[in-house]
């Protein structure tokens, strides 16, 4: 899981945002369309949540030190979890506001035409970007299905572009949808009834990528095949005949930590133990290369083992 591909969707997103941000001010200046304003504090808010991707990334690098002995990986997960609550607050709330005051105080559009010509530009930006997460998401996504690869992926800044995306192309639906049916109908309720449904779709982005990112940042261990591996390498059936527990927990996307308690064959002598301890992690790095740190503690199997976290 390395952090390049996540780098690139995180870039293009960026360049993406920016541009469609700037563009979508000055359609909301010019038409007075609450929709608009909506999505330009939307694309606002998700130029801003990649840069604080780029800083969780490049922060994660810094070599571990003294008082952060594991290192700082986690600092991907604590700035991923920091995007979805701007994109709950600045987002979605203001979405929400605006469109109450939209709707109950409902004003006139001005030059709709220049608003509907931002958004199609905005699609096709939007567009690239989602298509670029796409691209660096498939080797991550295996044969998960999208939703399944957002809910147990390690990696927090797939997740939070991916949904910021699509989140972004079905704004800019219900946006232009809205402009529509205010120009048909000459009823600029309409607009503030758009401007509602970007704040509660974003609202509901945010709340998914809260609960995501909440999670990784406590602590997730390795589950399913990538648990499997592990167990099924720690014996060799020779010198450790069974494994008695172990507990993993992701420091970062792709620093697994590793602890476990071993059933060593009785009367070995300290040097074998040695051996089969070294050639267990060996073993274990070689099938799941995102294991960081091991401790295997060799014991003498006397009760039955902990399946507590068997993934």
């Amino acid at each position: 899981m390395s952090a390049d591909g996540s780098r690139t969707a995180i870039i293009a997103a960026l360049i993406a945002n920016a541009g469609i941000a700037v563009a979508k001010f000055a359609g909301a200046m010019i038409t007075g369309s609450g929709s608009m304003l909506a999505e330009s504090v939307h694309s606002l808010a998700d130029t801003g949540n990649e840069a604080l991707l780029l800083v969780g990334q490049n922060r994660a690098e810094q070599e571990p030190t003294k008082l952060h002995q594991f290192g700082h990986g986690r600092n991907r997960y604590f700035y991923s979890f920091v995007v979805a609550l701007v994109l709950f607050t600045l987002g979605s709330m203001y979405g929400i506001y605006e469109g109450i005051h939209k709707v109950t105080h409902p004003e006139d559009l001005t030059s709709p035409i220049v608003a509907i010509v931002i958004l199609v530009v905005a699609m096709v930006l939007e567009g690239f970007s989602f298509a670029t997460a796409v691209r660096e998401s498939i080797p991550l996504r295996g044969s998960r299905t999208w939703w399944q690869f957002i809910r147990t992926t390690r990696n927090p800044e797939l997740p939070v572009v991916l949904l910021e995306d699509t989140g972004a192309l079905i704004g800019l639906v219900i946006a232009l949808a809205a402009i529509a049916l205010t120009m048909i109908t000459d009823n600029a309720i309409w607009d503030g009834i758009g401007t509602l449904g970007i704040g509660l779709l974003l609202g509901a982005i945010a709340i998914v990528l809260i609960i995501e990112m909440k999670s990784l940042l406590i602590g997730e261990g390795a589950t399913g095949e990538t648990y499997r591996h592990i167990v099924d390498n720690l014996v060799d059936g020779t010198r450790i005949d069974r494994v008695i527990h172990v507990r993993t927990e992701y420091l970062g996307p792709s620093e697994l930590m590793v602890a476990a308690k071993v059933a060593i064959v009785p009367g070995l002598e300290i040097d074998e133990i040695a051996e089969a301890i070294d050639a267990a992690e060996a073993r274990v790095r070689a099938a799941v290369p995102s294991v960081d740190l091991m401790y295997l503690e060799p014991d003498l199997y006397r009760t039955q083992p902990d399946t507590s976290t068997a993934g």
